[in-house]
């Protein structure tokens, strides 16, 4: 998956760590666009979830409830808030859902939109800019079969995109995009979580953020995870064998392995971790969060997956690199992942090929753009629509023009610029705006011929 999670064959890849769909993604129907509001500050803003799951036998079927309070960090009020169930769109529209939302208090929920992946909630009076509010639910997760970021493998299950998380409203409104398999649509604040994971004592839980484990029931165990300023949370639950380690940095790397990976693949894994987290740590800034998990699974039809501060991956550690990477270009510096999929894609990319120690040296050989008007700054929209030009040119076009914009500003001017620029966007959001501006800034020459002949448009 990407990072995305899949595109498109990992034998065109290059470094990417991501696999395609053998066809395009269905379509979705995403019903009336909320109106645009006027103000482009991102809201509502400082999330912090709550959350108490319990699960049955296997892990794959989970209940409770979350919480989530959050600020109106924007002059326009909000009449409304939106949860994004993304993992309904493994589901059966309208009828069988994987994620289920009842008992909504704070708000009165409405029907089940964009392919029953956004549920709006309408608050009980309008938040104005600096007013906070609360929206609890009762929570309900059914994992369907399936080796996948949202499945379970045999008795390996897989929670990725399960909890519903606040969607975005700026100046073009309210982000409601369809989900797409080909890639990713995500595009969250930076949120504090805090969450309680009642679970069979056979079972290891690796999630997001820091978690300690207690003894629960009978035969059971409570891990209570916590994570402060990531995107989302993902957990994963199985009798997994398990491998740990630190980093040379202070980064403590666990590595998760289903039945039938051995333990040497397995400390091969560990090592790459540690290095990797060092190398992006070391050219974006320290890593923020701790610990890393990474969950292998050969039977993954995709490359690699990656949240905070935990990772789906094959036994491979050009993908685990990529996927790592995607801590800082997705997890710590965000962006709108559907409009703008190149801005964590390509830079994860380019980032796993520094790490590897590749100079990017052939990269245009054999290019070919599908289309007068393709560009690498295409939305899923337009990939979904050409899912096999989607790997080549936002990962493999991407770091390419990543690389020749280094050779053009130099080694040492490239490494500043983009350490400096995930220090000015660290917890918050890119555009292809902000950082065409941010490399004009540290340009010798007028850049807008560069991003012409890249298709860099934005």
């Amino acid at each position: 998956m990407r990072g995305a999670l899949r595109a498109a064959a990992a034998a065109v890849l290059l470094a990417a760590g991501t696999v395609t769909a053998a066809t395009a993604p269905p379509a979705h129907a995403a019903g009336p666009a909320p109106a645009a509001a006027s103000d482009p500050t991102r809201t509502p803003a400082s999330p912090a979830y709550t959350v108490t799951l319990a699960s049955d036998a296997t892990g794959t079927v989970w209940n409770g409830h979350e919480s989530v309070t959050f600020t109106n960090a924007s002059a326009t009020p909000l009449t409304e808030v939106y949860l994004r169930l993304w993992d309904n769109a493994h589901g059966d529209c309208p009828g069988t859902t994987p994620i289920t939302v009842t008992g909504v208090t704070g708000g009165t929920a409405g029907d089940l939109t964009v392919d029953c992946t956004a549920l709006e909630v309408t608050l009980p009076a309008p938040l104005g800019r600096g007013g906070s509010a609360t929206v609890g639910f009762d929570l309900g997760i059914t994992v369907p079969s399936g080796a996948d970021r949202f499945g379970h493998d045999g008795a390996f299950a897989f929670l990725g995109n399960a909890l519903p998380v606040l969607a975005l409203r700026d100046a073009a409104g309210w982000h409601l995009d369809p989900y797409t398999d080909n890639g990713e649509a995500f595009y969250s604040s930076a949120a504090d979580f805090s969450v309680t994971l009642d679970h069979p004592s056979k079972l290891l839980v690796p999630a997001t953020g820091t978690s300690v484990d207690t003894p629960g029931a009978a035969g059971r165990t409570v891990t209570r995870a916590t994570a402060s300023q990531v995107r989302d949370f993902a957990w994963a639950a199985g009798p997994f064998s398990e491998v740990s380690g630190t980093s040379p940095g202070g980064v403590k790397v666990d590595v998760y392995a289903v039945s039938g990976i051995g333990t040497a693949d397995s400390s091969r894994m560990l090592s790459t971790a540690e290095s990797a987290i060092d190398a992006h740590a070391a050219r974006f800034g320290a890593y923020p969060y701790g610990e890393v998990d990474a969950v292998l699974d050969n039977d993954f039809w995709f490359g690699g997956m990656e949240y905070p501060g935990f990772v789906l991956d094959l036994v491979d550690p050009t993908a685990l690199t990529h996927e790592l990477a995607h801590q800082w270009w997705y997890g710590i510096v965000g962006d709108d992942e559907y409009n703008s999929p190149w801005l964590d894609e390509a830079f994860a990319d380019y980032a796993t090929d520094l790490a590897l120690g590749r100079s990017g040296n052939g990269c245009w050989n054999d290019v070919s753009w599908a289309a007068p008007d393709e560009r690498i700054t295409d939305s899923m929209a337009y990939w979904d629509a050409h899912p096999y030009r989607y790997s080549t040119v936002v990962y493999g076009y991407g770091k390419c023009a990543l690389h020749d914009l280094r050779r053009l500003l130099g080694d040492t001017a490239m490494s500043r610029l983009l350490r400096d620029y995930a220090r000015s966007h660290w917890y918050g959001v890119s555009t292809t705006a902000e950082f065409k501006a941010a490399a004009q800034a540290v340009a010798g020459t007028d850049l807008t011929s560069f991003w012409t002949a890249h298709r860099i448009a934005g």
